[in-house]
């Protein structure tokens, strides 16, 4: 069991702790820190774990062995190096970070400290998207060609935080919330992005925002690529791989369709599972060695510069080549 401790309290960071403490197996949470000490009270005596308004007390707790970073996007970089520097494993919410370069000076600081590095990017462990990354690889679609993909929720609106609405923390739109886990998939199943196209279009500003983002792709292997994502719009996940012999679609979580030449088409259904938790056991799994974080820091960097390019695409008005 590793003691880890949370570093950000905020709505996501409940859900992380909602998620693990007495759940998993694996991983416990032994240790938070807040700015909001009175709010986060009753969260940390509700799971029985010490309470701090700072990350150095944290790195400082003996029983703490690992960290994990639920704060601002901005912050991500240099919380990592201050991690890393204290010999402790991190996992650090998504995005990992804002700029390609701060990604890669935070993945150099852990393996300068030979500590594991996790991210969390919880839709690369549903059912759906493990079953088509294993038909995309598998041949059964000849050719790969084209990846799409559509992410939209409402939870721009009903979770708002006063920091999420900054253009300093939360560029372009949703891409933050929803876009980052599409560049995730894409990048897991299509390699490096070597172009994009992107823009923004914005209908409401504030709290409740609506907007909308459209990325067109180009990968260094040559495939092609678009996704959408809307602010604010009932949840819809969709991921669709085409090669010249089928095409390989999850939907949700937990929906699979595969499509063949000849008319066959196979719907694939699975049990639903808790991915937050399925993250964290596999961040657990990586400290104690068993087995590597299953998103490489390579493809962490990856899905960075891939959002900076996008980000990038919008304010400019014209095409980034990214690789």
């Amino acid at each position: 069991m590793i003691n880890a401790a949370i570093i950000g309290l905020g709505w996501w960071g409940k859900n992380i702790v909602g998620a693990v403490q007495g759940k998993s197996t694996k991983l416990r949470f032994v240790h938070g820190v807040s700015k909001e000490i009175d709010v986060a009270l009753p969260i940390a005596e509700a799971n029985g774990f010490t309470l701090s308004d700072d990350l150095d007390k944290a790195l400082a707790d003996p029983k703490v062995q690992a960290v994990v970073l639920a704060t601002p996007h901005s912050l991500h970089a240099d919380q990592i190096v201050r991690v890393a520097e204290a010999g402790k494993p991190v996992f650090c919410e998504k995005p990992l970070t804002l700029k390609r370069a701060d990604a890669e000076r935070a993945i150099a600081a852990c393996r300068k400290a030979n500590v594991p590095i996790g991210v969390g990017q919880n839709k690369r462990f549903w059912p759906s998207m493990a079953e088509l990354r294993r038909v995309a690889k598998s041949g059964v679609l000849g050719t790969v060609m084209h990846i799409e993909g559509h992410y939209s929720n409402e939870n721009s609106g009903l979770h708002f935080s006063a920091w999420r609405e900054l253009p300093s923390e939360s560029p372009g739109g949703g891409m933050t919330g929803t876009g980052i886990h599409l560049l995730d998939a894409f990048t897991s199943i299509a390699g490096p992005t070597a172009e994009v196209s992107a823009q923004v279009t914005t209908f409401r500003k504030g709290p409740d925002p609506r907007d909308t983002v459209s990325v067109l792709f180009r990968f260094a292997n040559q495939l092609s690529g678009f996704l959408g994502a809307v602010r604010a719009s009932p949840v819809y996940w969709r991921v669709h791989v085409f090669g010249d012999g089928g095409s390989v679609e999850a939907l949700g979580e937990a929906e699979t369709i595969v499509r063949l030449k000849g008319g066959k088409v196979e719907r694939r259904e699975f049990e639903k599972i808790d991915s937050l938790r399925a993250e964290f056991d596999a961040f657990a799994d990586a400290v104690e060695g068993r087995a590597p974080y299953p998103i490489t820091p390579e493809e962490m960097v990856n899905t960075v510069a891939a959002f900076e390019g996008v980000i990038t695409s919008m304010e400019t008005g014209a095409p980034v080549r990214v690789n």
